[in-house]
Formats: structure tokens, C-alpha cells, sequence
């Protein structure tokens, strides 16, 4: 019989058998570090009973889906059994506490979003996947030292796995493991070297192309953009990225009481109602966020999605809760064009492509860079003012982690990674939501005296 273990390429390899205590992978895009981690972690847990493996990730989908790689790597060993899967929450629809899978030998694999309180505790060898891009990487990495260097509970070891995010922000403490403290031109890292107590590995996709196939010159025409090919494939440190919404900041605003579906009928003799629409036709999905209006909070109403539908039809299913709102903002952006025309043959519309909004009840909104760093701030400053209340829902929950705030020589942009699910299109509908209530009777002040970037200057270490 085969053993998974014979499916590694060799630069996998070399991490996979690396036996040092500490180990950090800088890896580009693509190239199977989170099928190599998986598979050590299962390794691992099979030969040492009675064992805790903790696997951190940045959000909880990655979380899930790391576990899900481990459940994998268990069915492909054969000899490996589990006894028992968990996974705990507080409460439905609350954020993932953990995902265990429990072996017969007494070892279990924690599956856990890269939080400081999610990680604290643990006496346990760990994996932190994507370590670089946690809500707060240096203020992570302080809770589970403790519990990884105390002698009397057995030595653990520290596996992190990144494609780099800059030298700064969070991306920065990786930075420093990585170059030692930033003695190192990480544009010079050979495949495997020491950076004080660890043991590094880099793997840039032109080091894995051979033996993965891929076809480097169509890989990089398909990116066609500098700076996302040197970071995300080439593993080269070049600025870096925040989140627009963390966890912490989101639970302070969940509510039971928000919902996600409501009939326009419902709507009757209530109000005001605000809407926002990110618009979608194939790839990824229309977005349409209604918010009522209730005191001086924006309550989620209902979060409605449509995806691979005709433009027609989604104007015919958003049309009567357009209707019914005092103003609502429109994705007037590439396939967004052609639904926003079919608004304006029917509302009264505007176009804007900056921060002024003027009384019409549509706002057809092209998302330039200043637009994009004018509403998503003042998103960010409503979850803060806590005037904004939205419904415990993993999936929902999970499009508003995704949003980053990048920093590219020093300028600020809002990017999301896409997923299978979209590119946190909730997200952005919440954004234009939160901008069409602004335009009607004041729930939150300008937040013009806090810079784009001042909110996540607070999470770094040093």
C-alpha cells in the first residue's frame, strides 16, 4: 500500500521531516502548505498518544477547512482511526470555539480561529496556517507562548505556515521570525536556512513549478498585477494588509433580534428602510443588505443573495424592496452598469463616484479607490459607535472578516481574497447599506478624525 506520505513533492518533504522544534514556512500561493501541514499534524497525533495538536487559523471557514484536510489525510493513512469529532459554539450561528477531532489513541487535533482568547491555554504542539494574516499575530503568538515553552507540561513545537503580508502591520511579526528580526534580505532567502531558534523554509511557486506542473507564464498573466505575483506567488515581502473587521468588533454588534429574510409585505408600516446592492451575475453573487432604521441604530432586516441569474430577474426579486426604501446604493461597477441602467429607468438616480449623495432614492455607486477608503471607514466606525446591529451567521459573518484594508506604499485600498463563496460581496453591501442611511436623517456622525489606517495601529505589538 502506498503511504500519503510518498505524495509529497520534495520541497513539501523537506518541511514534513524537518525535525526541528520550531518551523516556519514562507510559502507562495498554490504550491500545498496546507496539505503538507494537515498531514504532519495527523503524523504527529498518530505517533504521540494522549497528545493535543492546536491548529490556528485566520478566520473560522479556514479553521473548518483545515480540519477537513486532517480528516482527509486520516481516511488516505488507513491505520490512523478517530474516535470522535466536536465542534463547539456558544451558541447556533455564534463564531466557532473549536473543531476536535479525537483519535483512538487519545490525541486530538483543535481546530481553532487565530485569536489570543481562542488560543490561551493550550498545552499543546501547534500549527498556525496563514500566521501572517491573523486579526493580531504578535498578540497570538504572546498567548500560546506560555504554554508551549513551560518544561514541565513537555516540550511542544511551533509550526507556522504564511504567504507573507509586508514587514508592517500584522504582517509584520512573521517578517521578523522569518529574517530574524529583519537581519535577513528576504529577497535573498535560500530554500532552507536558520533564522535563530528557527528553522526556515521558503517555497516561491517558480521553486514548486516543476514538480507541480504549472505553467509559471500563464500563472502570471492570469494575476496581471506586480505586487500580487512578488507577495502572493514569488513569497516576497511587499507592504501588507489589515483586517477591516475583526471578530471581536463584529460579536460587540450581533444580535439575535437582526435577521436574515424579511418579506417586502413585512416591510409595511415600518421604517426607514436603507438598502445597499453589490451586484453579482456569475462568479460571484448579488448582495442586497436592508436595514431599518430604529432609534439611532441600522438593524440587518434581511440579507438577500442571488447568484448566476439573469440581470432581469434580479431587478424583478430586489425591485419591490427598492420600492419600499427611503434610499438605497448600487454597485455601478463592471456587470453593476448594466443593472444600475435598469434603475434609472425606473427610480430616480444619481451618480457618484465620491462622498457627496444627494436626495435620490438610488445612488449609482462606481467603486473608484477614494470611494472605496470613504465608505468602508465609516463601516468600520459604525460597528465601533455600535450603531449597527447584524445577525449571528457564520456565513455572513465570515464575508465580513474577509475584507482587508491594503497598504501599498503607503496608500490604503479595501481588497477581499476570493473564495468559492464570492469576495466579501456582504461586505460590501453592508458598506453601501451603511452610505444610503447616511444620505437620509443622521445616525452617524463623519468619521473624519479617524484616519483610514488608525483603528488597526492599535493591534500592533510594539
Amino acid at each position: 500500500m502506498t503511504s500519503p506520505v510518498q505524495l509529497l513533492k520534495s520541497y513539501q518533504s523537506r518541511v514534513y521531516r524537518d525535525q526541528s522544534r520550531f518551523i516556519a514556512w514562507i510559502a507562495g500561493r498554490q504550491i500545498g502548505k496546507s496539505f503538507t501541514g494537515a498531514m504532519r499534524a495527523v503524523a504527529m497525533s498518530d505517533l504521540k498518544a494522549k497528545n493535543d495538536f492546536l491548529i490556528a487559523s485566520p478566520s473560522e471557514r479556514q479553521s473548518l477547512e483545515a480540519a477537513e484536510k486532517c480528516r482527509a489525510h486520516v481516511e488516505a493513512f488507513k491505520t490512523v482511526k478517530i474516535a470522535e469529532e466536536i465542534v463547539e459554539r456558544d451558541a447556533p450561528g455564534a463564531l466557532m470555539k473549536s473543531s476536535t477531532i479525537i483519535f483512538e489513541n487519545g490525541s486530538r487535533i483543535i481546530a481553532v480561529p487565530g485569536k489570543p482568547d481562542t488560543v490561551r491555554g493550550y498545552s499543546a504542539d501547534i500549527w498556525m496556517d496563514e500566521f501572517a494574516f491573523f486579526e493580531d499575530p504578535a498578540a497570538t503568538w504572546k498567548a500560546i507562548l506560555p504554554s508551549i515553552s513551560n518544561p514541565l507540561k513537555g516540550l511542544k513545537t511551533a509550526f507556522l505556515t504564511s504567504t507573507p503580508n509586508g514587514k508592517s502591520g500584522r504582517g509584520k511579526r512573521f517578517y521578523d521570525i522569518v529574517t530574524d528580526k529583519g537581519s535577513i534580505d528576504p529577497t535573498l532567502m535560500p530554500p532552507q536556512y536558520m533564522a535563530g531558534a528557527w528553522s526556515i523554509h521558503r517555497t516561491p511557486i517558480t521553486l514548486a513549478a516543476p514538480e507541480l506542473g504549472t505553467d509559471i507564464d500563464e500563472l502570471m498573466r492570469a494575476v496581471d498585477d506586480d505586487e500580487t505575483w512578488k507577495q502572493e506567488f514569488l513569497a516576497l515581502f511587499i507592504d501588507g494588509t489589515n483586517v477591516l473587521l475583526p471578530y471581536d468588533v463584529m460579536a460587540k454588534c450581533e444580535s439575535m433580534e437582526a435577521t436574515l429574510s424579511i418579506t417586502p409585505e413585512e416591510m409595511a408600516g415600518r421604517g426607514p428602510w436603507y438598502a445597499g446592492i453589490d451586484f453579482g451575475r456569475t462568479s460571484d453573487p448579488s448582495v442586497l443588505w436592508l436595514m431599518e432604521k430604529v432609534g439611532d441604530v441600522l438593524w440587518t432586516r434581511a440579507v438577500k443573495t442571488r447568484k448566476n441569474e439573469n440581470t432581469v430577474d434580479q431587478f424583478e426579486v430586489y425591485r419591490p424592496y427598492i420600492e419600499r426604501c427611503t434610499h438605497v446604493c448600487v454597485d455601478y461597477t463592471g456587470p453593476g452598469i448594466g443593472f444600475g441602467d435598469i434603475l434609472d429607468k425606473h427610480f430616480t438616480c444619481c451618480k457618484s463616484t465620491g462622498a457627496k449623495f444627494g436626495g435620490e432614492k438610488v445612488e449609482l455607486c462606481t467603486f473608484t479607490v477614494p470611494f472605496k477608503c470613504d465608505i468602508f471607514p465609516k463601516l468600520r466606525g459604525g460597528f465601533d459607535a455600535m450603531k449597527l446591529r447584524v445577525p449571528f451567521a457564520t456565513e455572513t459573518r465570515e464575508d465580513l472578516h474577509e475584507m482587508q484594508q491594503v497598504i501599498s506604499n503607503g496608500n490604503y485600498n479595501y481588497k477581499a481574497p476570493r473564495t468559492d463563496a464570492g469576495h466579501s460581496d456582504r461586505c460590501t453591501a453592508l458598506a453601501l447599506a451603511v452610505r444610503a442611511a447616511s444620505a437620509g436623517s443622521p445616525y452617524i456622525p463623519p468619521f473624519a478624525a479617524t484616519a483610514a489606517h488608525d483603528y488597526e495601529s492599535r493591534s500592533i505589538d510594539g
